[in-house]
């Protein structure tokens, strides 16, 4: 595992490198020659202004330690063996955006069984290792070269990236974001889609029924399920004030009372009640425990789907519960929030120790949610019932037996 203590202090002084060089040129001071990063940013094309945001990108991936783990640096100073530190990932910003995010997908999914294969979290984190993490400098003909350079054969992925010294942090860094939503998955077919011309006699029976068929590609659902409206902007770390003033740690999104949520990823329940800030919520854990999925604010009296339960695996696409307004309240089941939305919340986790607490890291869903509304799941209402079920189930092969 890379080892991010030392990183941290190299980034630091590359961060402040950056910036300083900056000031001199917008100046007019030439200063002198300074040591080739090749992750770092073009200095050329970076004004005063960019130099500061980049400082700032720089110093946002190496959060402060918790207190907690401030104090076991301290008690390891003084010979305590028992309280080392770990080394692990303490901080990510993650605005990768949906358009790099979507062309990188489709070079996973077209050349998926080709002798190059790509992946995109490969080529996501390559260009974060060239842009410092700013994906305001993304441009579409960076990826296409990094992308055309893999599939000449003329470099693997080590080759490539064994001189970008931040290459490891983003791969590891986007990997938790987005590792379990590209990949193989079967898919429920609609009857009399099978086209076979060499189908045998008992599959050409059971044409009048459903069928599956394996697939490969993006799994990952929005939230909000096919046909509902919604509107949303990027809102994450704005401020909010009930209880005590903080950042908004989660992601928006406006629309009806009753709306289906949708599993974005497989997963685990492992939350499902009332919190006095979320109101009615749903708690998702990915099955490899690196993303924990927070739902908030669902409909009040029926918030959930029938049944679910914690414990319980849901399938991406699954229906999960209702948008409401609810929160805001120590008593249960009350409408406190003014405006309908659901409050989506995307944590990641590299230590146990990040589970709860001041190491918590959540990451903003804005783009991500982007690029997710380009799948989004069809479902159906049973109007004896009332409730909402997707059309066609999925099944996930990372799904644990049951």
């Amino acid at each position: 595992m890379p080892n991010y203590r030392n990183l941290k202090i190299a980034l630091g002084i590359e961060a402040a490198a950056v910036a300083l060089c900056a000031v001199l040129l917008a100046s007019g001071v030439t200063p002198g020659t300074e040591p080739s990063h090749p992750q770092a940013p073009d200095r050329k094309a970076v004004s005063a202004e960019d130099s500061r945001d980049l400082e700032q990108t720089a110093a946002g991936i190496w959060k402060k330690e918790s207190a907690e783990n401030q104090d076991a640096g301290r008690n390891a100073d003084s010979g305590n063996p028992d309280s080392e530190q770990k080394d692990y990932i303490k901080w990510v910003d993650f605005d990768v955006t949906a358009e790099a995010m979507k062309r990188a997908c489709q070079y996973d999914t077209d050349t998926y069984g080709k002798e190059v294969h790509l992946d995109w979290i490969d080529l996501l984190a390559i260009l974060g290792a060239k842009y410092g993490g700013d994906f305001k400098r993304y441009r579409a003909d960076d990826l296409d070269s990094i992308a055309e350079t893999l599939l000449s054969g003329e470099s693997a992925v080590g080759d490539y990236t064994k001189d970008m010294k931040y290459f490891p942090y983003y791969r590891e860094a986007y990997g938790a974001v987005l590792g379990g939503m590209v990949g193989e998955y079967q898919l429920e077919q609609p009857p009399g889609t099978d086209s076979r011309p060499e189908k045998s006699e008992a599959e050409s029976a059971e044409e009048t029924s459903a069928h599956w068929k394996s697939c490969y590609g993006l799994k990952a659902f929005s939230p909000i399920a096919k046909g509902f409206p919604y509107s949303d902007f990027d809102d994450f770390g704005v401020a909010r004030s009930y209880g005590y003033r903080r950042s908004h740690l989660g992601h928006d999104l406006m629309g009806q009372v009753g709306t289906p949520i949708i599993s974005v990823e497989s997963g685990r329940v492992t939350a499902l009640g009332w919190n006095q800030y979320g109101g009615w919520r749903i708690g998702i854990e990915s099955f490899d425990k690196k993303r924990y999925y927070y739902y908030a604010h669902l409909r009040q009296n029926r918030p959930y789907a029938e049944g679910l339960k914690e414990g319980d695996i849901v399938q991406a696409g699954d229906v999960i519960g209702y948008m409401g307004r609810t929160g805001y309240s120590k008593k249960e089941n009350v409408n406190n929030i003014d405006e309908s939305h659901l409050h989506f919340g995307l944590q990641l986790i590299f230590d146990e120790s990040q589970r709860e607490g001041s190491g918590e890291i959540w990451v903003s869903g804005y783009e991500l949610v982007r690029f997710l509304s380009g799948n989004r799941s069809e479902v159906i209402r049973n109007d004896e019932t009332k409730e909402w079920t997707r059309i066609y189930q999925m099944q996930d092969p990372s799904a644990p037996a049951s």
